[in-house]
């Protein structure tokens, strides 16, 4: 049932829509006041909004203005009594869908919003091919046959052809990112640079200068003006991973570029207009972070207005054979022979538990088929125990295997218990293994621990 919200200061209106399209078959709300409309539209999910474009306090134009700046995506249509048609034109060039004149039909006012619903149907359509669609050599695949994955891919579908920024939430290896260059590919903004930058591998120090850039003589080694990746992003779309690493003082700064859409190189006295969409995503709980006091509240709020979460390889087996037999026919053209999984081999890959989610299932069939010169792969080729997973105390050393097996059962223990004592900060992971920022990367994604 579609939902639809009426603004309207005349009661009497409000009162004879809903009738007229509660009858119609869709879910009617009424609110008499721009500003509270404005809030509930914002706090619940709309389909269609009918707007009059003449209210005291906060007109049409208005909340139109506020609900697109505030990351609304449901279809406005504006009503407007005689004479305010320029008024309702001025609405359709802030965003708004269509508007219907006052006094109106009643079979004029359900067949505009019967063809809103078909538009809207149909733009979710193209916007699903296109993030689907990606043919580029090495193009991560996609795969939307779990009921999870179909959520988030809706989600996908309604948010990219707006400006609104999104928080893509899962644990690591789900293919937050995946899901970016989707959003990315189905936005009108398909056409520019997609980049993307993980906040937790660079260091606090040059995490500054990395987003923003940097002006000539602003520290030792800067000698020419450098831009950095909002500049770099012009156009098209930035995506902020690991945002939950980002330290304190700059998400301060990330903040006023969000509210300005300006940015101040290091350095540099004057500001400069970026045009990018942000995208942000963590494997953190970003909420408890700022209850906590370790993320900023607002800044959470910025960032949250639309949330995408990606739910862990385990809670969306259906996606592992079509997963794996695209990773497998990848790879085939990669090392220029045909890689294939047996019937078995996918039966034994669904059972899997895949503690590092889809990047580990990825890695897992690539060290099978280096390691085999099989075409068609057989769970044998995999091993016969559990692909790689924090061990238990149980199997520890004991003698068993070589002294290369011993020492990484070892370094995968330490690092997963660093790394839960640590609240899954890796920078403070790496610091209470005594390692670098970067060797606890490699050795992450080595054990396939994301």
């Amino acid at each position: 049932m579609t939902r639809v919200l009426v603004v309207d200061d005349e009661p009497g209106l409000r009162q004879s829509l809903g009738l007229l399209l509660a009858d119609a078959g869709y879910q009617v709300t009424a609110e008499g006041d721009g500003a509270k409309a404005l809030e509930r539209a914002l706090a619940e999910s709309f389909d269609l909004v009918l707007c009059d474009v003449r209210m005291p306090d906060m007109d049409g134009t208005a909340f139109l203005r506020a609900y697109r700046a505030r990351g609304g995506t449901a279809l406005v249509i504006m009503m407007s009594a005689y004479g305010g048609e320029e008024s309702a034109l001025a609405a359709m060039k802030e965003g708004a869908y269509d508007y219907i004149p006052k006094p109106f039909r009643p079979d004029e006012v359900i067949l505009t919003l019967r063809k809103a619903e078909e538009r809207e149907q149909l733009g979710n359509t193209i916007a699903t091919l296109k993030a689907q669609l990606d043919t580029r050599p090495g193009s991560r695949a996609l795969v939307v046959e779990s009921q999870g994955m179909r959520q988030a891919l809706e989600v996908v579908a309604r948010v990219a052809t707006h400006p609104t920024t999104v928080l893509i939430t899962g644990d690591r290896g789900t293919g937050k990112e995946v899901i970016a260059q989707a959003i990315h590919r189905a936005s009108p903004r398909a056409a520019g640079p997609f980049v993307a930058v993980n906040c937790a591998a660079i260091p606090d120090t040059l995490l500054e200068s990395e987003l923003f850039g940097y002006a000539k003589g602003a520290f030792t080694g800067a000698t020419a003006d450098r831009p950095g990746l909002f500049e770099q992003a012009a156009g098209g779309t930035l995506l902020l991973d690991e945002i939950g690493e980002l330290p304190l003082p700059l998400q301060a700064k990330l903040l006023r570029v969000l509210q300005e859409s300006e940015i101040r190189r290091v350095g540099d006295q004057k500001t400069r207009r970026v045009d990018v969409r942000l995208l942000a995503a963590t494997a953190r709980d970003l909420a408890a972070d700022a209850a906590a006091g370790r993320f900023r509240h607002d800044l959470f709020d910025r960032l949250n207005v639309v949330a995408i979460h990606l739910p862990p390889l385990t809670e969306r087996r259906e996606d592992i054979a079509p997963l794996a037999r695209h990773f497998a026919a990848r790879l085939g053209s990669r090392l220029g022979r045909a890689v294939m999984l047996s019937d078995s081999a996918i039966a034994w890959l669904r059972e899997q538990p895949w503690p590092g989610n889809v990047r580990a299932l990825e890695h897992a069939i690539e060290r099978a088929a280096v390691l085999s010169d099989k075409e068609i792969l057989e769970p044998v080729d995999f091993g016969k125990g559990p692909l790689p997973s924090p061990v238990s105390p149980g199997e520890r050393g004991e003698g068993r295997g070589t002294l290369r097996d011993v020492v990484e059962r070892a370094e995968r223990e330490a690092i997963t218990a660093a790394l839960r004592g640590a609240g899954g900060n890796r920078r403070e992971a790496a610091k209470r293994l005594g390692v670098s920022l970067r060797t606890l990367f490699y050795k992450i994604d080595r054990y396939g621990l994301e």
